[in-house]
């Protein structure tokens, strides 16, 4: 048995089928007719951009447009003018081959990706090498791994899948993918998602323990992988699959109902999205609105900074498609861990205690934030916007946030232009000044939300993304639960909206104590809202109160997960 990480909920059982793609040698040349190196170039990316059409719109007909999309951002990443201009620079001016000027430009863009802090940022990395990879193949005329053609039954183990290996996975045929590398937000695990194929990845060394046959038993709900179990283990784990169809089916008799416990207490279920395509999950799964819609991704992946009215468009879209149901959008949140090169950020020593999310956009008001804020008004006058300030830590960062919406309302209001005059202003408590301040900023905000990602970061003084010490990093630890009740206390004593927007939001062990403190909004990803929704009608908020007490009187993380897990067992 072994463990990796869970991507893709689900049991696969079949046959492991080794996936190894050919290994390219790219050698450097010494090119005399650069102009014909181009066009060869050209031509090979020409060729790459219709295979990816042809896959994105093959997906968007089997699974869905928001899936294709992933394809259609490697379109343009192949389209980019800046990307196609360095490599054909970089063939003119060293007279090198085509495949390696790929391989040199592309991995500079890859290489800037991967040393970013946010874990989205870094699957941007695997985007630019899979681009990288099937520009090279064609150039060297090498042919790719037919994924769509492996036998019924298939578990597929590879060191990686990109995302475009990935898309032309047949899901009638293939019962589970097991990788090496790889995250639960990396497009790979999306796309598994969406394709409904059960997945583990970051099985560190996973393929020198198996071979191609070998019978697997695969949960990706919790990250488990058996390599020719005995039958009991097997009939076990299929009656477990038949389970969880069963089960998912259920889930569909909460769309359209109300979310309430079982003691009248209503919240709100909605979701977390990065791009107004996203919208269209929300709807799907019967989110009931947005919790934070993640501005960043506007400004990424582009070469120039997108103006005022491109991104009134990606707020009013969203807006008008959720109907006059509520939409929290975060003002940017980037700074020097995500280096977006048009922004002319500089490199932060220490990142994540740097010049970023609030601190940025106060500092650029003009090119920036007022203009980020403009859009924001002007889209709110199609939907209930509501702004949400990232990264606050002092009363005085809120209130020139404010006091700059409220001179963008001045100027809309020379202008003729109509904007929501109500909109809300909230902040999203994220650090521990702002957790230890609640008091303070619930008498001035509109709302709360709280991000536990940074918040259990911050509080703990913990790297996420640094193994050695990710045992510290839980929302359960006794102490970021103390702030986490805290902040909701003070949002409900001055009668503000108090939700939630990281991972705990959705997290089964985190909804009775959630609850129990009494949130309000409950912010996660679109297909987590109907499990979310059937737990949340099984409780009783009032019954909550005696286990969250118990749960709080514990010291250590081990205890309040050993006391909530048992909890539920009886629920």
């Amino acid at each position: 048995m072994f463990k990796g990480t869970n991507a893709s909920a689900g049991i696969g059982i079949g046959k492991a089928v080794i996936v190894e793609e050919t290994e390219l040698v790219i050698n450097k040349g010494n090119v005399e007719d650069t102009e014909a190196e181009k066009a060869r170039f050209q031509a090979a990316v020409k060729q790459a951009m219709e295979q990816t059409d042809a896959l994105a719109k093959d997906l968007a007909t089997r699974v869905g447009e928001k899936e294709a999309e992933i394809l259609n951002g490697h379109i343009l990443l192949l389209s980019d003018p800046m990307l196609i201009g360095e490599i054909e620079n970089a063939i003119s001016g060293e007279k090198v081959s085509s495949e390696y000027a790929v391989e040199t430009v592309c991995n500079t863009y890859a290489d800037m990706f991967a040393s970013m802090g946010d874990e989205l940022m870094q699957q941007r990395a695997t985007d630019m090498r899979d681009i990288k990879t099937r520009i090279q193949k064609i150039l060297l005329g090498v042919s790719s791994v037919d994924i769509a053609a492996l036998p019924e039954g298939s578990v597929i183990v590879a060191r990686d899948l990109t995302p475009s290996m990935t898309a032309g996975i047949n899901p009638a045929n293939v019962t589970g993918i097991v990788t090496e590398l790889g995250g639960k937000t990396s497009h790979s695990a999306i796309l598994a998602r969406a394709l409904e194929i059960p997945a583990v990845v970051a099985l560190e060394g996973f393929l020198s323990k198996v071979k191609d046959g070998d019978d697997l038993v695969l949960d990706g709900s919790d990250g488990t992988v058996y390599v020719n179990p005995d039958e009991a283990v097997k009939a076990d784990y299929a009656a477990k699959r038949e389970f969880y169809i069963k089960e998912k089916k259920e889930l569909e008799q909460y769309i359209g109902k109300p979310t309430i416990t079982k003691d009248g207490v209503e919240v709100e279920l909605v979701a977390n999205i990065g791009k107004p395509e996203d919208v269209e999950k929300v709807l799907q799964y019967d989110g009931e609105g947005v919790g934070l819609f993640r501005t960043e991704f506007l400004f990424m992946d582009r070469a120039s900074m997108p103006t005022e009215e491109e991104q009134f468009d990606a707020y009013k879209k969203v807006a008008v498609a959720m109907n006059g149901k509520p939409v929290i959008i975060r003002t940017l949140d980037i700074g020097g861990d995500k280096e977006i090169p048009y922004m002319g950020l500089s490199k932060d020593e220490n990142p994540f205690l740097g010049y970023r999310a609030i601190r940025f956009c106060l500092d650029r008001k003009d090119d920036v934030y007022k203009p980020q804020l403009r859009a924001l008004l002007r889209a709110s006058a199609f939907g209930n916007i509501r702004i949400m300030v990232p990264m606050v830590t002092c009363i005085e960062e809120f209130r020139e946030a404010k006091a700059l919406v409220e001179e963008v309302k001045k100027e809309l209001d020379e202008k003729g232009i109509a904007y929501k005059k109500d909109i809300q202003i909230g902040i999203m408590v994220e650090t521990a000044a702002a957790s230890l301040m609640a008091d303070v900023f619930a008498k001035e905000v509109d709302f709360f939300s709280i991000g536990t990602n940074d918040l259990t970061q911050y509080t703990m003084s913990v790297d996420r993304g640094n193994d050695k010490v990710s045992y510290l990093y839980s929302p359960l630890n006794p102490a970021v639960l103390r702030s986490i009740r805290h902040v909701i206390e003070c949002g409900r004593k001055e009668g503000i909206m108090v939700g939630m927007c990281g991972e705990a939001a959705s997290d089964p062990v985190m909804i009775p104590l959630l609850l129990a403190f009494g949130l309000n909004e409950f912010s996660m990803s679109a297909s987590a809202i109907l499990n979310a929704r059937k737990l949340i009608t099984g409780y009783s908020t009032k019954e909550l109160q005696e286990i969250a007490d118990k749960a709080m009187s514990f010291a250590t993380v081990k205890e309040v997960e050993d006391y909530m897990k048992e909890f539920i067992s009886r629920s």
